[in-house]
C-alpha cells in the first residue's frame, strides 16, 4: 500500500501522527493496520472514553467477559483485562514501527484510572502496574497533568517508564510538566537509568479551548466576538515556545549528553467543534519538527484529503501567540479561570466515562453469572 501524500507531507515536516482511537474491531478487521500502512500513522492513543465507546458499542467483547466472569474476575479486573489486551495487541502491531522510530514512535498510551487524577501514591502505583501487565516496551502510561499528578510523572519516569501527560490546557501547567519531566529524567540518572529508553510526550489539548473561550466571547459581545477561533491555535503556538526554550536550556542539555530524549509536545482534541471552521484547523497550523498530532479518524480523513500545512511553529509564532492570547484576555476573558474549568470539566469527563464502562460490563458481568 501507498502511503497518503498529505499525511505524507505532514510526516516530513517532522509531525507524528498517531490515531486517537482504539477498539477490537479496529485491531481484528485489520483497519488499524491499513491506517499504519496508508496514512501515515505511527501510533495509537486511547483514553477512558474511547475504551467506554468501544466495549459498550459492539459484542467483540462479549466472549471475553463472560469468559472472565466465569473465571470469578470482579468488573474492575474484567476491564483491565479488556483494555490492555487491546493495547498489548496494537503495540505489537507497532512493534516495528517503534524499533525503526528507536522508540519515538510506534507508541500506544494507557490511561490510569480517572478516578486518582488527584491521588499521587495511587496513580504511581496503578502507573508501574499497567506498564508490568501490559508489558511492552512501547506502551506509554498516560496520566494527568493536574496538580497531583505532577510528582507522580516525575516518579513514574525516575523509574524508566515513558509517560504521555494528558489534559494539558494552560502554558504555566506545561512549563510545570516540562519541570517534572526533567525532574524525572534527572533522578533516573541518579538511579542509574538508561535514558535514551525514556520518553514522554505532553498532551497539550486545543479544540476544547476555542469552544470554552467562544462562548466567553459570545457572552461578551462586541468587538470580542471577531476574537473567536484563535485562542485555540494561540495557545498551542504559545506552548511550543516554552517547549523551544526548555528543551534548548543547559539543564536539558546536560541531560541530553546522557542520552535523554526531549519530551515532544503532542497536541490533542484535535478534533474541530465548530462547524465554521476548517476541520483540518489544528492540523494545519500545528506544524513542527519534532512533535506528535494525535487525530480521531474523522480528523484524520480530512488532513489525508485537504490538508494544507502552514509554516512551522517557531519563536516567531509563540510570540504570536502570545499576543492573540492577551488580546483575549483584554477581551475580558479570564484565561485562567478558563483553564481551570477545563482541567476539572476534563477530569469529570473521563470520570464519567469510566463509571458508565462500569455499569455497562457490571451488567454483562452478572448476565454471565445468571
Amino acid at each position: 500500500m501507498t502511503q497518503n501524500p498529505s499525511t505524507q507531507a505532514l510526516s516530513d515536516a517532522g509531525v507524528s501522527i498517531w490515531l486517537d482511537d482504539l477498539s477490537r474491531k479496529r485491531l481484528q478487521t485489520g483497519n488499524l493496520a491499513e491506517l499504519l500502512a496508508t496514512r501515515n500513522v505511527v501510533g495509537v492513543t486511547t483514553n477512558p472514553s474511547i475504551f467506554q465507546a468501544a466495549i459498550s458499542g459492539s459484542d467483540e467483547y462479549d466472549a471475553d467477559i463472560a469468559r472472565l466472569a466465569g473465571e470469578g474476575k470482579d468488573v474492575d479486573q474484567v476491564i483491565e483485562v479488556l483494555t490492555t489486551d487491546d493495547v498489548r495487541n496494537a503495540a505489537d502491531l507497532l512493534a516495528d514501527t517503534y524499533a525503526s522510530s528507536k522508540g519515538f514512535d510506534g507508541r500506544v498510551s494507557i490511561e490510569v484510572d480517572p478516578r486518582l487524577a488527584h491521588e499521587t501514591e495511587k496513580t504511581i502505583a496503578q502507573a508501574e502496574h499497567l506498564f508490568e501487565v501490559v508489558g511492552r516496551e512501547n506502551v506509554m502510561i498516560k496520566i494527568p497533568a493536574t496538580e497531583a499528578g505532577l510528582p507522580a510523572i516525575t516518579a513514574v519516569i525516575a523509574a524508566g517508564i515513558s509517560v504521555n501527560v494528558t489534559l494539558i490546557f494552560s502554558v504555566e501547567r506545561y512549563e510545570a510538566v516540562i519541570d517534572a519531566y526533567l525532574a524525572g529524567l534527572e533522578k533516573a540518572a541518579e538511579a542509574g537509568q538508561d535514558l535514551s529508553k525514556i520518553h514522554s510526550v505532553a498532551s497539550f489539548f486545543v479544540s476544547r479551548v476555542d469552544t470554552e473561550i467562544d462562548a466567553r466571547l459570545d457572552a461578551l459581545g462586541g468587538d470580542a466576538v471577531s476574537l473567536k477561533g484563535q485562542a485555540g491555535v494561540a495557545n498551542a503556538q504559545a506552548a511550543f515556545g516554552v517547549y523551544l526554550t526548555a528543551f534548548g536550556s543547559e539543564r536539558f542539555t546536560a541531560l541530553a549528553d546522557k542520552g535523554a530524549n526531549v519530551q515532544r509536545a503532542l497536541w490533542a482534541s484535535t478534533g474541530v467543534k465548530n462547524p465554521d471552521y476548517s476541520d483540518t484547523l489544528y492540523v494545519d497550523n500545528l506544524v513542527a519538527d519534532p512533535t506528535v498530532n494525535t487525530m480521531p479518524e474523522k480528523t484524520l480523513e480530512a488532513a489525508a484529503d485537504h490538508s494544507e500545512p502552514k509554516a512551522a511553529l517557531s519563536a516567531e509564532t509563540a510570540a504570536a501567540g502570545e499576543a492573540a492570547l492577551e488580546r483575549v484576555a483584554e477581551a475580558g476573558v479570564d484565561l485562567a479561570d478558563v483553564f481551570a474549568v477545563l482541567e476539572r470539566e476534563g477530569v469529570e469527563k473521563f470520570e464519567k466515562a469510566w463509571n458508565e464502562l462500569l455499569k455497562t460490563v457490571s451488567a454483562s458481568v452478572e448476565a454471565a453469572r445468571a
